[in-house]
C-alpha cells in the first residue's frame, strides 16, 4: 500500500492538471506562434471552464509597461489602509519630474496640483511613466510592492527599478519581472475581488478599461466587450494582459523578450503577432460572433 498510495496520487495529478489543459485551444497558440523571432509566453486562463493554455508560461520577461500593474497594487493597499486619499490633491514638483517629452505628466510646470486619481488615470490609461514611478514612491516603493507580490504568492513578478537589491535584476529585466501565468493570476485576483476587497478590486478593474493604447490585443474584441488591460513595450519586450468579459470570460497574457524586430510601427512581428493570437481567442470563446476588426488607422 505504501508503493501504491504515492503512485495512485501521481497518476490522479497528473490526469486532474491534464483535464484543465484545453488541448485544441494549445495546439491552435502554439501553432500560431511557429517561428516568432524571438522568446515568447502566453497564459491565457477560461474562467467559465476552469482550463488553461500555456506556453513558457512559467518563464521569467521583462513587464516593460506591465509593472504598473503591480504599483496599482501597491497603490490601493496605500489608499486602504489611510496613508493616501484617492481624492487627494497632490503638488507636482521637480523633483520628481521624470523626463521632457510626449508624457503628460512632463508638460506640468513646477508647483502645479493634480489629483492622486487623475495621476493613477495617467498611468493606467495612458502609461505615463512620469506619473507612475511618482506613484510607485508614493505607494511605499519597490520593497513594499513586492511584499504585496509576495504575499499573493507569486514568486517572480517584481518590481526591479529604484529598488534597493535588485539592480542585477534591473540590469537583465529593466522595469519590473514577470512570467505569463503570474500576471495572469494576478488579473484573475482583481477579476475575482481578492485584492484587498470588492470595493478596490472593481475600481481597479474599472481603471485598466479606459485604455488609449487599444491597438493590439484590445483591437480584435468588440468595443461594446468590457476589457481589463495593461500592456507594455520596449525596444525588445511587448507584452500585454487583458480579461475579456464575454458570454465565456477569459484572461489572456502575453510576454516577449529577445525579439529580433525592434521597429515601432504597427506591423512590428510581436504586435502583429499579439493581434493575431487575440483574434484567435476572440473566436476561440465566441465561435458564434461574426463581429470583424476594422483595419488600421494609417
Amino acid at each position: 500500500m505504501k508503493i501504491v498510495l504515492p503512485f495512485i496520487l501521481v497518476l490522479f495529478t497528473f490526469c486532474v492538471s491534464a483535464q484543465r489543459t484545453d488541448r485544441d485551444l494549445q495546439k491552435k497558440i502554439e501553432a500560431l506562434i511557429q517561428g516568432f523571432n524571438g522568446d515568447i509566453g502566453v497564459y491565457v486562463y477560461d474562467l467559465s471552464k476552469n482550463k488553461v493554455a500555456a506556453i513558457n508560461a512559467d518563464t521569467i520577461f521583462p513587464t516593460a509597461s506591465m509593472v504598473k500593474v503591480p504599483i496599482l497594487v501597491g497603490l490601493m493597499h496605500k489608499i486602504h489602509n489611510g496613508g493616501l486619499n484617492y481624492h487627494q490633491d497632490m503638488l507636482f514638483t521637480d523633483s520628481v519630474r521624470y523626463s521632457e517629452g510626449e508624457e503628460i505628466l512632463a508638460s506640468f510646470k513646477d508647483s502645479q496640483h493634480i489629483a492622486l486619481n487623475t495621476l493613477m488615470m495617467l498611468m493606467m490609461s495612458m502609461s505615463d511613466n512620469g506619473a507612475s514611478l511618482w506613484l510607485q514612491g508614493l505607494s511605499g516603493g519597490g520593497i513594499q510592492i513586492n511584499k504585496y507580490l509576495d504575499s499573493l504568492g507569486m514568486r517572480d513578478t517584481r518590481v526591479n527599478s529604484r529598488t534597493p537589491g535588485r539592480k542585477e535584476n534591473w540590469n537583465q529585466y529593466g522595469w519590473g519581472q514577470t512570467t505569463p501565468k503570474e500576471m495572469a493570476t494576478l488579473m484573475k485576483d482583481i477579476v475575482e475581488n481578492k485584492i484587498i476587497d470588492k470595493q478596490i478590486s472593481e475600481r481597479m478593474l474599472r481603471l485598466m478599461s479606459r485604455q488609449f493604447w487599444d491597438e493590439d490585443a484590445i483591437s480584435q474584441i468588440p468595443p461594446n466587450i468590457f476589457v481589463a488591460d495593461k500592456s507594455g513595450a520596449v525596444d525588445q519586450t511587448r507584452d500585454e494582459v487583458l480579461y475579456v468579459n464575454c458570454a465565456n470570460p477569459y484572461i489572456f497574457c502575453i510576454c516577449t523578450k529577445n525579439i529580433k524586430d525592434t521597429s515601432w510601427e504597427t506591423n512590428n512581428e510581436a504586435w502583429v503577432l499579439t493581434r493575431k493570437i487575440s483574434a484567435l481567442l476572440w473566436k476561440h470563446f465566441n465561435p458564434k460572433s461574426n463581429w470583424q476588426p476594422d483595419e488600421y488607422l494609417k
